[in-house]
C-alpha cells in the first residue's frame, strides 16, 4: 500500500475500546497475579482480533487500538529515557468529570533510545498487506512540553532544565530518535496526537493557564518550534500526520473554541502532511480556518463523533462536507471520527458494536461523497 494515499478517504484516529479480556488481564497484572509476559500474551491475542475486524470493516489502516496503553499520551512519555511515572494532586478538569491523576516527572536528560513503542509497532506491522498499512500513533512533542509545565510539574522541570531551549532541543532529539527507529522498523505511517492547540482555542482555559504572563503568540511559536524541530529530517516516504482535538475522556471534553487563532500557526506552519481535525459539534466552530492549510497538505474532517453511540444523519454530513469545500477542495479531504473511541483505558460511553457502526457510516459517506 503506497504511502501517497495516506490519509485514506475513510480513516480513523487510532484508539478502540479495550476488550474485557485486556481490562481483566491488566487488573490481574497490577495485583501481581499474572506476569508481564502473560499480560502481553492477552494483549497480543486481542490486538490480532482487532486487526482482523479493522480489515473486515474495509479499512486500509491497521493499529493496535492502543490496547497496551493506559493513556493516549503518558505511556509514550514514560517510555522516554529521563522520564518516570508519577501522580499529581489532581487530574485534568473536563466538563463534568476529572480525569485520572497520572503524569510524568523528569529524572534526568531526556532521550529516545530503545522506546517500547517500536516493538509495539513491529507486532502490528507483521499483519500489514497489499491492502493495509500499519499506523503508529503517539502524542506530539508539544504535548510533552505542556505536561512538563502543569502546575505540579513546573518546579521539578526547571530543576533539570533551567533553560527551556535546552529542554526543547532534548525533546526534539528524543522524538527524532523514536521516529528514526520506527522508520527503520518499517513504519511509513505516523500520527502525532496534539491537544495543545485544542486547549489554546479555549479562552477560559488560556486565561486560567497563563494569567496574562505570556502572549498567545509567544506560546504558540514555542509549541510550533518544538513540534517542527522534532519532525525535521524525516524520510520523504514517511507519511506524517497530526490529530488535533479539544480533549476526549469518558465521552467528556475539555475545551471549546474555533480553530481561528491557532490556524495561522499550526495549520499554516506545522511540518506535517495532513491534519486530522475535530469538527463533530458546535464547539469546533466553522470551516473558514481551513483556508490556512497549504495546498500541498490534506485534511481529515472528524465530522462523526466518537463520544456518543447515536449515528449521524448521512445527508447532514454530506452537507457539511460541501460547506467545507468552500475553503478546501474535496480532493484533499478525507472523513473520520473526530477522535479515538478510547483515548484512555476507561474508554468512551459506547459498546463495542457502536464503534464499528460509526466506522461503517464513515466508510459509506466517504465512498459516496469523496
Amino acid at each position: 500500500m503506497t504511502t501517497l494515499s495516506i490519509p485514506f478517504k475513510y480513516d480513523y484516529v487510532g484508539s478502540f475500546l479495550r476488550p474485557e479480556a485486556v481490562q481483566n488481564a491488566k487488573q490481574l497484572f497490577k495485583k501481581g497475579l499474572i506476569s508481564k509476559d502473560e499480560l502481553k500474551a492477552v494483549e497480543d491475542a486481542e490486538i490480532v482480533k482487532l486487526i482482523e475486524k479493522q480489515k473486515a470493516a474495509g479499512y486500509h489502516v491497521i493499529t493496535d487500538g492502543e490496547y497496551r496503553r493506559s493513556y493516549w499520551h503518558l505511556d509514550f512519555f514514560w517510555g522516554l529515557n529521563g522520564i518516570e511515572q508519577t501522580e499529581l494532586s489532581h487530574g485534568y478538569f473536563f466538563h463534568g468529570e476529572e480525569t485520572a491523576k497520572g503524569s510524568i516527572k523528569i529524572t534526568g536528560k531526556i532521550s529516545g533510545q530503545n522506546h517500547p513503542f517500536v516493538e509495539h509497532f513491529k507486532f502490528v506491522n507483521q499483519f500489514a498487506d497489499d491492502n493495509t498499512v500499519a499506523k503508529q500513533t503517539f502524542p506530539a512533542p508539544a504535548q510533552l512540553l505542556a505536561e512538563l509545565f502543569r502546575k505540579d510539574n513546573v518546579e521539578n522541570t526547571k530543576k533539570f532544565y533551567p533553560d527551556i531551549n535546552d529542554l526543547i532541543n532534548d525533546i526534539a532529539a528524543a522524538y527524532r530518535t523514536v521516529i528514526k527507529d520506527l522508520y527503520d522498523a518499517g513504519c511509513r505511517n505516523i500520527q502525532v496526537d496534539d491537544c495543545t492547540w485544542g486547549m489554546f482555542v479555549d479562552e477560559q482555559y488560556w486565561n486560567n493557564r497563563q494569567n496574562g504572563e505570556v502572549s498567545f503568540e509567544a506560546e504558540a511559536e514555542k509549541y510550533l518550534k518544538v513540534n517542527n524541530l522534532s519532525f525535521e529530517g524525516r524520510p520523504s516516504d514517511l507519511a506524517f500526520t497530526t490529530h488535533i482535538c479539544r480533549g476526549n475522556y469518558h465521552s467528556t471534553y475539555a475545551c471549546t473554541g474555533p480553530y481561528d487563532r491557532v490556524a495561522p500557526f499550526v495549520f499554516a506552519k506545522e511540518n506535517v502532511d495532513a491534519f486530522y481535525l475535530e469538527f463533530d459539534d458546535e464547539r469546533s466552530g466553522g470551516f473558514e480556518p481551513l483556508k490556512y492549510i497549504p495546498k500541498d497538505k490534506k485534511v481529515v474532517l472528524g465530522l462523526i463523533t466518537s463520544k456518543r453511540a447515536d449515528l449521524e444523519d448521512k445527508e447532514y454530513i454530506k452537507q457539511r462536507l460541501k460547506q467545507a469545500s468552500e475553503y478546501i477542495s474535496l480532493d484533499r479531504v478525507s472523513l473520520s471520527p473526530q477522535c479515538g473511541f478510547a483515548s484512555c483505558e476507561i474508554g468512551n460511553k459506547l459498546v463495542d458494536q457502536d464503534q464499528w457502526n460509526k466506522l461503517a457510516l464513515v466508510k459509506e459517506i466517504a465512498s459516496e461523497a469523496l
